[in-house]
């Protein structure tokens, strides 16, 4: 079995200065926004640490000496301040979220780039919905940790350091006698934290759970209508989904305990300087101003904190949002050589394999000392069983794995000293189950590759039979498709792969089962269409349709990874061998079929 990519992890770091770094590598190209947005986020901080004062100032030395001029003066002052925090506030917020998605914008990019440089083998290991993810949901917790966590910290501890300095400032006894509920706020904080781990933990636990059964349920629609499967399914999902719920209302439940307990100290705090700066406003030890400024800031004091705890889960999520999008991003690429001066010249064609093998996993080899030689310009067929190694041979000439043992030539070359870009620029392969991107028809036949004019495209498009349906259609080559080719039917999306293939102009051409799942008027068609394609072209046919390789120069008959016969049809029949066992197999079937 295969090694899988594990999706959760039992244990993540709330803080990792690995990935800490990484993640500051990303937006240091955008040092002078980050410096722009901390200033402003100084100066809001700052500014709102004014208004207590003001207040204080307003009533000890205007509305006790009844001076209406500087009552005044004083509110236009604190009107001033105002208007200047929220602005300063509007450029910190616009610079924090510029900064990011800018990085996350270069980060996706990134990942993307990468993505497509991975080998196959990557790709057969790890589901395609857990590599979205990456690019999307990991990558948009991220942008929520520099656009509102890293900068915005600083703000709060900024604010919490410089409330502590004023209520120490205007009275020491009285800012004690606040700060006496710290410790148990402390230990609530501390408590909260713990919970929230778990509780996130178990959370994206089944959201993973939730996205992998979806992900699922809807690519194999088609299945569970057909064997009517909805309700089991339906009753699956519904369990899947209370797991989530219930997982959710844990977190719900720990934010209603927290935050209302957070509201209920501050209140508590509040009330014990009411009753001891009473006293002392009584005792003539403390202004009626002080005190307002005091239960004032002591509001302020408790708002950092609440938002310091969600920053604080906004920190682990990005942890692990960062640790498995940078785990993607240092998963080996494709190894590969320059491309140089003579990366553009054309291969002739000729492809060789010494002593050959190869496995997929371990040792376990799907192909055992396979070695053969095809000429520039031959035509040969590969036939076998299913599982017999036919499809491996096409994935090693295109260089899709590496292989344990042996050579492979191109050219008297060895085929893993080529650029990838040259070496697959001259293959031209047409798979069985035919993908087609959502777009056009035109784009789907040239992949949107520049310098191809229209008429080139219409031309192949005639060479290959496929402008019979093309031209029928509303908008021609401008026809939308729709999802992986939905408006097509198997036959057009096969004929519309020859026509891909030919625009390219490869050097070797490869037909992987090219005609097992079209109707025979279709496969008159691409046959047709073969014909032209395989004009002066190494040509290589996977098939398990016999009829439709007699005409080739050579057969290759595999058997459990090995080539056990070699020769003309003529020759593999005459042989009463492997090969005519599967010809009378096929013949014998046909036969009956046509009795039937």
């Amino acid at each position: 079995m295969r090694k899988r990519f594990i999706e959760e992890d039992t244990h993540i770091k709330t803080y990792d200065s690995k990935l800490a770094r990484r993640l500051l590598q990303e937006i240091a190209p955008y040092r002078r926004q980050v410096i722009i947005a901390f200033v402003f986020l100084v100066m809001t901080s700052l500014l709102s640490l004014v208004g207590p004062y003001l207040i204080k100032v307003a009533i000890d030395e205007y509305i006790a000496n009844n001076d209406m001029a500087g009552l005044i003066n004083i509110v236009i002052f604190f009107v001033g301040v105002l208007l200047l925090q929220y602005i300063t506030a509007y450029i910190r917020i616009y610079y924090t979220q510029y900064v990011g998605q800018k990085s996350m914008y270069s980060l996706r990019v990134k990942l993307f780039s990468h993505i497509q440089k991975l080998p196959v083998s990557f790709f057969d290991r790890n589901p395609v919905g857990r590599v979205m993810t990456r690019v999307t949901n990991d990558i948009e917790v991220l942008n929520e940790l520099f656009s509102a966590g890293v900068i915005t910290i600083f703000g709060d501890l900024l604010m919490l350091f410089g409330i502590i300095v004023l209520l120490l400032f205007l009275n020491y006894k009285l800012a004690l006698v606040a700060f006496s509920v710290l410790p148990l706020l402390v230990f609530i904080t501390l408590a909260f934290r713990k919970i929230m781990r778990e509780s996130y933990r178990n959370t994206r636990e089944k959201t993973a759970k939730v996205n992998s059964f979806l992900q699922e349920n809807i690519t194999g629609m088609k299945i569970v209508q057909l064997f009517a499967r909805e309700s089991n399914r339906h009753k699956n999902f519904t369990t899947i989904n209370e797991e989530y719920k219930n997982a959710f209302f844990k977190t719900i439940t720990a934010y209603s305990l927290f935050f209302p307990m957070i509201e209920l100290l501050g209140s508590i705090s509040i009330a014990l300087i009411i009753y001891y700066g009473g006293i002392q406003l009584l005792g003539e030890k403390l202004t009626l101003g002080a005190l307002v400024a005091f239960v004032e800031y002591l509001r302020k004091f408790f708002v950092p904190i609440r938002y310091l705890t969600e920053k604080y889960n906004i920190l682990q999520s990005a942890m692990a949002s960062s640790e498995r999008v940078y785990k993607l991003l240092d998963a080996a690429t494709e190894e590969d050589v320059p491309m140089t001066a003579e990366s553009g010249q054309r291969f002739r064609g000729e492809i060789e394999f010494k002593d050959v093998s190869f496995a997929y996993v371990d040792d376990e080899y799907v192909l055992k000392n396979i070695s053969f030689k095809i000429n520039a310009g031959e035509r040969v067929a590969f036939v076998g069983a299913t599982g017999a190694g036919k499809t491996s041979i096409i994935n090693l000439i295109s260089a899709f794995y590496k292989i344990q043992k042996g050579e492979i030539l191109i050219d008297g070359r060895d085929i893993y000293s080529y650029p990838k870009e040259q070496l697959r620029k001259n293959l031209g392969v047409v798979l069985q189950d035919v993908f087609i991107f959502s777009g056009t028809i035109l784009e789907n036949i040239t992949l949107n590759k520049k310098g191809i004019s229209l008429e080139q495209v219409e031309r192949a498009c005639n060479n290959t039979y496929v402008c019979d349906f093309i031209e029928k259609l509303p908008k021609r080559y401008g026809e939308l498709v729709g999802e992986r080719g939905a408006v097509l039917s198997a036959g057009q999306r096969q004929l519309l792969s020859f026509a891909r293939v030919l625009i390219y102009n490869p050097t070797v051409l490869i037909l992987d089962e090219a005609t097992s799942t079209v109707d025979p008027h279709t496969e008159y068609l691409i046959q047709k269409a073969t014909e032209k394609l395989m004009e002066k072209r190494t040509s290589i046919i996977i098939a398990h349709r016999l009829s439709t390789i007699q005409n080739v120069d050579r057969i290759f008959v595999f058997h459990k990874g090995c080539i056990v016969e070699i020769g003309t049809h003529e020759e593999l029949y005459a042989q009463k061998g492997v090969y005519y066992k599967l010809h009378q197999l096929q013949y014998k079937n046909f036969t009956s079929d046509v009795k039937e």
